[in-house]
């Protein structure tokens, strides 16, 4: 390209020039615009580095600059990219695969927005009872005054106490703790003193006090305020107070409403019960909202249905209800072109996996009509079926002849090869990857001999074939009907791998879920999820594992930190003494941004060192604590090599085992992909030393992996089934799948085939059959 080219606004590429983000090591490369470009490499090569760390933050930032002067005020606080500097970047946005938080009130309607097009259609062209006056859309809504139901406020379950709850040993007295639900310590005896003061006898079994008392005890409103005359110690003066009283109900109802404490709140919890409201029916509306009707159902009829059956539904015999249902039926279609035809509009955004969630985004954006613009995807066919990735490949290509580039971060071989542009990032992980490897057409990667994504994208050789091992037992599920699946039994082989398929929303999940540790024969039950090892950056790779106790011991235990009577909670930045107090040992502060997410960004004090300068003076063996929780899991191996930490030592090996050696030891949780924090948690399983027989359910365990990653991963999984333990895992991968003993295929809530790979290969009512049958071959 002629250098006269470079920073021309006719340029037609996307320059990067000194990239040093995380573990990139001055990166330069080139990526045309108006292109489908795939960014890949093994996990922890640096490729979301380069494409989210780098580019994006970088249009990000510019973006920032544009706007009013408050927001330019937190470009410092938040940081620019370690870039020498990007030209020819056109505006950015981000899709990626980060869960919402957690609210009941997030849902499938409200993030695509159908929710709205549905309450229009509803406000404008339903069928009202007769005199009944029109209702604004807002009405529809059980997020908003005018239409969420009085009894629930739009929640459609209530949170109630019972007696049976409150108490749960009527034989108890009260001064013998029968009020479980009551706080303890002294706020407990202060309620209970109350009682006493109020006449109440705290001496006799909660069961023989009279009905109406039990009932003002334990649900009163009432706040009587006393005098409190308490019991003297023999040691200590004890003076008269004011006690004001608050019942069982009223305590745990404020807790759980108010508090800020996870463990406290958790704790009320238990002293609820949760049911659906009694006035809307679990349908979160005002009656009068209930009562009015499109083609003979309510707006929460509909909002029940799957998307796909929705759209067949719609139908108007107005002008007003035709136009509606035309352009709700057009915003459906393209959620249904990526596969998410079995959610419905009520689905609580909480419940869908993070591939589901961004399949929703990105069906929005193609309704959004921008163009000229970089659209940063993390993983898009993450969770998806290989039917489901043809049309996700077709809507990406939709998305690039509106006139938009695609930057896609991806390890799906089949949206490689769709590729009009590759950049391979690499060789290895952590501080072995960060180089560039490859940027240009798909073909060419073939001549890159250090690159790991050639040998799985270009070598056609058939995989070698495992002896498949026979299981010593069966596991019978079912019948199960719940959620989509009707009936359904299945039968789970014992001592073997076994892999759960289908397209999305065929039953997988829900088929596994109901394996529990009651079924006869199952044993020990470890359930490896994608859900986070923690929600703020103050959990860690090193505090999940348990690596950081042993740390804090070796640290505390240095002459220099016995010298200056630091214990091993100096150590800690989750408590006050060591930990620097601005960031309160978060290492980070959260910044929040004016019609934006918060965001976080480096203590100004600590830099990110979650401790004070005194902590920071003792060392081990030159490196202070803050040092050692920057290594990587494979430095802190050789760091640790050859001391006396067998506990250490233990730990780190298994990480490095299921492929994690590129992680820093106090990574935050908030900076782990969902793949990467089920092999954490699979990493705190094999390091324990188990002899009796384990079922492992893991759900999707390849997402987010390089097929290099992939490899490493199924050897840790296939040795658990060597040394005698049961492994089921739901998978979309067919190379995955291709190597298991045996697989339980289902569509549309129910089970298609079961049998060997080759068996199910040939199934003629299986979707998965032909994808499989291609895998083997």
């Amino acid at each position: 390209m002629n250098q006269a080219t470079v920073g021309n606004p006719h340029d037609p590429y996307v320059r990067v020039r000194g990239a040093r983000e995380h573990n990139l090591q001055g990166v330069d490369v080139d990526i045309p615009r108006d292109v489908l470009a795939v960014f890949t490499g093994v996990s922890g090569s640096g490729k979301s580095s380069l494409a989210f760390g780098t580019i994006y933050a970088e249009a990000q930032r510019r973006y920032f600059e544009s706007v009013a002067p408050y927001a330019r005020r937190l470009i410092h606080q938040i940081g620019a990219p370690k870039v020498g500097e990007i030209t020819g970047l056109p505006p950015a946005v981000s899709l990626q695969q980060r869960r919402s938080a957690p609210t009941s009130r997030s849902s499938v309607g409200t993030v695509t927005t159908l929710s709205n097009s549905l309450r229009m259609l509803f406000s404008r062209a339903g069928d009202y009872p007769p005199g009944a006056e029109r209702l604004d859309s807002d009405a529809f809504s059980p997020n908003t005054a005018a239409g969420a139901c009085p009894e629930c406020h739009g929640l459609g379950r209530v949170h109630r106490t019972s007696e049976e709850s409150l108490v749960p040993d009527p034989s108890l007295s009260i001064r013998e703790g029968a009020i479980a639900a009551w706080p303890g310590a002294w706020q407990g005896k202060n309620l209970r003193d109350i009682l006493d003061t109020l006449g109440h006898d705290v001496d006799v079994p909660w069961r023989e006090l009279p009905a109406e008392q039990r009932e003002w005890i334990l649900f009163t409103d009432e706040q009587p305020v006393v005098t409190v005359h308490p019991v003297r110690d023999a040691d200590r003066i004890q003076r008269p107070y004011q006690g004001t009283y608050m019942s069982a109900h009223r305590y745990v109802m404020k807790t759980f409403a108010d508090t800020k404490s996870p463990t406290l709140r958790a704790k009320a919890e238990r002293f609820l019960t949760s049911a659906p409201c009694p006035l809307c029916q679990g349908s979160r509306l005002r009656a009068e909202s209930l009562a009015v009707t499109v083609a003979g159902r309510t707006i929460a009829d509909l909002a029940a249905l799957p998307l796909a059956e929705l759209a067949d539904t719609l139908g108007g015999t107005s002008e007003a209800a035709r136009v509606l249902t035309e352009d709700l039926k057009s915003r459906i279609a393209p959620v249904l072109e990526l596969g998410l035809g079995h959610l419905s509009l009520d689905r609580a955004t909480p419940t869908l996996s993070t591939g589901e969630l961004q399949r929703l985004r990105l069906a929005t954006q193609l309704r959004s009509g921008l163009f000229g613009v970089v659209y940063v995807l993390d993983e898009p066919s993450a969770g998806l079926h290989p039917a489901d990735t043809e049309a996700l490949l077709t809507v990406l290509a939709r998305l690039k002849s509106a006139g938009n580039s695609v930057f896609v971060v991806e390890h799906h071989l089949d949206v490689m090869r769709a590729a009009d542009w590759l950049v391979d990032v690499g060789p290895l992980a952590g501080e072995h990857g960060g180089r560039v490897l490859h940027s240009g057409p798909v073909a060419d990667l073939a001549k890159v001999r250090e690159s790991a994504t050639a040998r799985y994208l270009f070598d056609r050789a058939p995989a070698p074939a495992r002896e498949v091992r026979p299981p010593w037992g069966e596991l019978k599920v079912g019948p199960i009907t719940r959620h989509n699946l009707r009936d359904v039994t299945a039968e789970f082989p014992l001592g073997v791998f076994t892999a759960v398929t289908g397209v999305s929303g065929s039953g997988k999940s829900t088929l596994i879920g109901e394996i529990t540790e009651e079924l006869p024969d199952v044993g020990r039950l470890v359930s490896v999820d994608q859900k986070p090892i923690g929600r703020t950056p103050r959990s860690n790779l090193a505090t999940y594992t348990g690596l950081f106790d042993v740390v804090r011991k070796v640290f505390a235990a240095t002459d220099e930190a016995r010298q200056r009577g630091y214990g091993v909670g100096r150590f800690s930045f989750n408590v006050p003494g060591g930990r620097c107090e601005t960031c309160q040992g978060e290492g980070f502060v959260s910044v929040e941004l004016l019609f934006l997410p918060s965001t976080y960004a480096p203590c100004p004090d600590c830099g990110g060192a979650r401790y004070n300068p005194e902590t920071l003076q003792v060392t081990y063996r030159g490196r202070n604590i803050a040092q050692v929780l920057d290594l990587t899991v494979e430095a802190a191996a050789d760091f640790f090599a050859d001391r006396d930490t067998p506990a250490v030592t233990r730990s780190l090996t298994t990480l490095l085992d299921v492929g994690l050696g590129y992680l820093r030891l106090g990574q935050p949780a908030t900076e782990l992909s969902g793949g990467e924090a089920q092999r954490i948690k699979l990493a705190g399983e094999l390091q324990r030393t188990r002899r009796a027989h384990t079922l492992y359910l893991l759900d999707e365990p390849t997402t987010g992996l390089h097929p290099a990653d992939v490899e490493v991963l199924l050897h840790q999984l296939h040795g658990l089934v060597d040394a005698g333990h049961t492994v089921v895992v739901v998978e979309h991968d067919m190379a995955v799948v291709a190597g298991a003993d045996w697989v339980i295929d289902l569509n549309a809530g129910r089970i298609v085939a079961t049998g060997r790979p080759r068996e199910v290969a040939r199934a003629p009512e299986s979707t998965t059959a032909p994808y499989l049958a291609n895998a083997l071959a």
